[in-house]
């Protein structure tokens, strides 16, 4: 019977392992892209892989505002575009009271800000504290992305306090590509223009522009130095255990996102088409980012990953 016993144990061990499937419940998480380039790539990105692994993700469209107040009504489960400290005020709030929890940071390196073409740096408009002097080449606009956002919000309250002597500045709300597209415009006629500029994102590629410096950590620690975490629905992790550790294990670097965001804006791909042929370009991200990660059903998840998308 040992000998029996002993045959069985070695034959068991060799048998891949079967974990638990995840609860129903899980299997149909909801993101919220609130829009901005980065974040419907690295949603597209985070989606695709759980549907090679059996999940139905769904990615619904929401303010930066609407996101969050959703995400504490438990109505949506994952945010991958908490950008940080930009949004600590809206944030700090509902992770303190236990209303969301932060997962991890899934990017590093990334910067908020001002900037200005390099021409117009060129000619002195260096730091925050030259913006007033610069008023008429400026048209007196600052030129800020859509309603609503965290950043519109600062750039809001500055020139209610004067901030930098900005308060005869208007502020010109406006999508993401519409903001690029003045930029762009105002660049071809060698003209000048302020707005809200951001890395990773194509645009530091595309066009030869520069940070401001000296801003009083208006957009946060180190002229805007940030940090870009994930956050879900409070419980989400409890609840659906492989599908928390698909997302703690979920990160990006400032090169990938500045390539998938390429793809989308300057190859015309939707965020799907972009995150698709990042990933076959990238195949070794799955290593980490599945690690300890299964299938819906509890099997094993690298590989069924790779056969799904082809990699």
């Amino acid at each position: 019977m040992k000998k029996i016993a002993a045959t069985l144990l070695a034959t068991f061990a060799f048998l891949p392992q079967v974990h638990a499937a995840e609860p129903d419940q899980c299997r149909t998480p909801s993101f919220s892209d609130v829009g901005w380039t980065d974040i419907t790539a690295t949603t597209s990105a985070a989606a695709m892989v759980l549907e090679a692994l059996g999940y139905q993700p769904e990615v619904q469209i929401l303010s930066v505002a609407v996101t969050f107040e959703s995400l504490k009504q438990g109505d949506t489960d994952i945010f991958l575009g908490n950008w940080m400290p930009l949004q600590e005020p809206i944030q700090k709030p509902l992770v303190e009271a236990g209303d969301i929890e932060v997962v991890r940071a899934n990017l590093e390196g990334a910067l908020i800000g001002f900037a200005v073409p390099a021409s117009t740096y060129e000619a002195g408009l260096k730091t925050y504290g030259d913006i007033a002097r610069f008023k008429d080449q400026l048209g007196g606009k600052i030129y800020g992305i859509e309603s609503g956002s965290s950043a519109n919000t600062t750039i809001l309250q500055m020139i209610e306090d004067n901030g930098f002597g900005l308060g005869d500045f208007d502020l010109v709300e406006s999508s993401e590509q519409g903001m690029l597209a003045q930029v762009e415009r105002a660049i071809g006629a060698q003209g000048d223009i302020l707005f809200f500029g951001w890395r990773p994102h194509p645009m530091n590629v595309r066009y030869d522009i520069e940070y401001l410096t000296d801003g009083n950590d208006m957009f946060g620690p180190r002229d805007g130095a940030a940090t870009v975490l994930t956050n879900t629905r409070k419980g989400l992790s409890a609840e659906c255990p492989n599908l928390g550790r698909f997302l703690s294990n979920l990160s990006f670097t400032v090169e990938a996102e500045d390539v998938m965001m390429s793809y989308i804006l300057d190859k015309g791909m939707d965020g799907r088409k972009a995150a698709g042929r990042w990933l076959k370009e990238n195949p070794a991200v799955l290593e980490a980012w599945l690690q300890d990660v299964t299938t819906a059903d509890g099997q094993p998840g690298l590989e069924a990953a790779r056969t799904s998308l082809g990699l």
